[in-house]
């Protein structure tokens, strides 16, 4: 089966503040192309057929371009960002939620944690690269426990159904992998992934979509743990992996040979 294979693919963009200013980050430099490896890919079926590809790019830190000094912007957010053919989201998570940051200079990005909108004015342009490669299933558990100790790549696909209607297929590489080749089993925890959270009820389906790390050891279910605003003692808010989250799902193991 046709499969991404995540060691080979990239989310490209470019800003050129010389052909059309965009709604993100402005640089001291007017120009900038960039390169992110892909995290994860998610398809959302609609119920009325209508399929989106969305994917996530890994993290990086809040940052100024080709300046001399102080390169981080502080104080400082991790920063990803999730796009479709037609939408982006980029998010930011400070040491709290919807904390109040001053920017620093016209330069600095807006500071919100979760920025929503079309992708064509986010970026002068951009692409998705995605590397396919010939997958192989891996059909039971001693499979999995055998292409693990010959250091084979796995990809792992999940599949499962929201309320509402709308169908999700997450693909996504599997880094962090349990096995015990005494006991012949297996268990994933493996992310940054993404998952639909309708409590947001954002107007785009993209504004919906939630970190998460996911763990599955049977073929029929999946648990997630996903990123919400979690308060601590003290009463701040902050951005932190709690809402425990488990579905009835299709889980695939994939090995990369």
């Amino acid at each position: 089966m046709q499969t991404c294979d995540f060691r080979n693919s990239y989310f490209f963009f470019e800003v050129d503040h010389d052909r059309a200013p965009t709604v993100t980050a402005k640089q001291p430099i007017k120009h900038n192309q960039v390169r992110i490896p892909l995290e994860c890919l998610c398809e959302v079926t609609a119920p009325d057929g209508t399929v989106t590809q969305f994917m996530l790019c890994a993290s990086c830190k809040t940052e100024r371009v080709a300046v001399e000094r102080d390169i981080f912007n502080l104080p400082n957010a991790d920063f990803c960002v999730v796009a479709s053919d037609r939408d982006f989201m980029i998010v930011k998570r400070w040491q709290q939620c919807d904390m109040s940051v001053e920017r620093e200079s016209s330069e600095m990005a807006v500071h919100i944690d979760r920025q929503v909108g079309n992708a064509s004015d986010a970026w002068t342009s951009y692409r998705t690269d995605r590397s396919m490669v010939e997958g192989r299933p891996l059909e039971s558990d001693a499979e999995i426990v055998k292409a693990m100790h010959a250091n084979t790549a796995i990809v792992s696909r999940t599949e499962f159904d929201l309320e509402d209607g709308h169908r999700v297929l997450l693909e996504y590489p599997v880094k962090t992998l349990n096995v015990s080749d005494r006991a012949g089993n297996y268990q994933i925890d493996t992310g940054p992934v993404l998952y639909p959270d309708l409590s947001i009820d954002h107007e785009s389906f993209i504004g919906n979509l939630r970190l998460a790390y996911v763990a599955h050891h049977q073929p029929d279910w999946a648990e997630f743990i996903v990123n919400v605003p979690t308060r601590i003692d003290g009463g701040a808010l902050v951005h932190h992996f709690s809402d425990r989250v488990r579905v009835d799902a299709k889980n695939t193991m994939i090995a990369l040979d």
